[in-house]
């Protein structure tokens, strides 16, 4: 399952940094708007301590994560919706993504430029959602005026609803609301999806913050974003991008002393990662034995035969059956033959809700 996940902000707030961190790849950063002009793309794997805690007990000849691929987009300006900066290309790039991480700065420093001249991260935040909401009324208006006059006067239900969700959703925006603000039943959703708003998209708040506040947990420019995002409906992380990219470069022995001497057990990375991944309703199971152990990334609500199509679609079409267990009893057993002879071991026909951290096999025919 391809994830992507887009970095989004205003120029000079931390974007290519807090890249640079994930992917501990070399985007390029500098004080001035508009250094990343194409998109940078690196792939990371989802930190899962579970994929560790399952090797104590089968041995592998490799371990594969999953991994979510991040996206660090251009610097967004007020005016991008009508051309502005970089406007649509930048926009466009959004579009490809399956989730947003809106990076808010909230940190003082005089060696680096504000776009806008001054710290305030409501502001920002105010202009980056205006101009994702500009750049799909612009999209929607287009949609609605092409299927009006044959929705009026079709037969076809399909289209009538396509034409009364595009409208719900023109309404929506037009008074300033996200198109994810808009309640729609099962039957209208797919609708939604089709029309590939930027404003549908779930987004994770990021405050970039110093090393100080860091430690401290954050400052009142944090509180009023974390606020802000609530009556949103969406959550934070506060993380120093630049502190987290200088980890990044450590040896791991060398991560662990300076993680402790901060008080902090993981990277502020970590979290940020797992709250993308929760953001997208991500679920993941185990394939175990003795050539690899794997961690594989499914919807959550996903049945096993769907959850088997992710390796590959034949495991789907010729699914039978899966034998599964549970991680956890395996961390209390300890072994494979243990849990069997516990009784935890279990074959699983199709409706099978997968539940997150099952270690599973697939039984199939094709």
């Amino acid at each position: 399952m391809s994830l992507h996940v887009g970095i989004v902000g205003l120029p000079n707030v931390g974007k290519s940094t807090l890249f640079n961190a994930l992917t501990n790849a070399k985007a390029e950063a500098a004080n001035y708007p508009f250094c990343t002009i194409d998109p940078n793309v690196g792939v990371v794997a989802v930190p899962d301590p579970r994929l560790e805690q399952i090797t104590a007990f089968i041995k592998p000849q490799k371990v594969i994560p999953t991994a979510m691929e991040f996206v660090d987009i251009a610097g967004i300006v007020k005016g991008a919706s009508q051309g502005e900066g970089l406007g649509n290309q930048f926009l466009s790039h959004i579009r490809q993504t399956d989730a947003i991480i809106h990076v808010v700065r909230c940190f003082e420093d005089s060696n680096v430029i504000h776009v806008a001249g001054s710290v305030d991260p409501l502001r920002d935040m105010e202009i980056i959602n205006t101009e994702l909401m500009l750049a799909d009324l612009d999209s929607v208006d287009k949609k609605l005026k092409r299927i009006e006059k044959l929705a009026r006067t079709t037969t076809d239900k399909k289209l009538k609803m396509e034409f009364e969700v595009t409208k719900k959703i023109h309404e929506a925006l037009g008074k300033g609301l996200p198109a994810r603000s808009v309640s729609m039943d099962e039957f209208e959703t797919p609708f939604a999806k089709d029309l590939h708003l930027l404003t549908m998209k779930p987004v994770l708040y990021v405050c970039n913050v110093n090393e100080q506040d860091f430690s401290k947990g954050g400052n009142p420019w944090t509180e009023e974003v974390a606020r802000r995002a609530l009556a949103e409906g969406n959550t934070t992380v506060v993380i120093c991008s630049a502190m987290e990219a200088e980890i990044a470069q450590l040896p791991k022995e060398e991560q662990t002393e300076f993680l402790s001497a901060m008080g902090a057990t993981e990277p502020g990375l970590n979290r940020l990662i797992f709250e993308a991944y929760k953001l997208l309703g991500l679920w993941t199971y185990f394939t175990a034995g003795e050539k690899e152990v794997r961690a594989w990334t499914i919807h959550k609500g996903m049945k096993a035969p769907q959850a088997a199509g992710v390796i590959h679609t034949d495991f789907e079409r010729g699914f039978i059956r899966s034998e599964t267990y549970h991680c956890s009893d395996l961390f209390a057993l300890k072994s494979e033959q243990a849990v069997k002879e516990a009784g935890k071991y279990r074959s699983e026909g199709k409706d099978y809700v997968v539940q997150d951290g099952d270690i599973l096999f697939f039984r199939f025919n094709v």
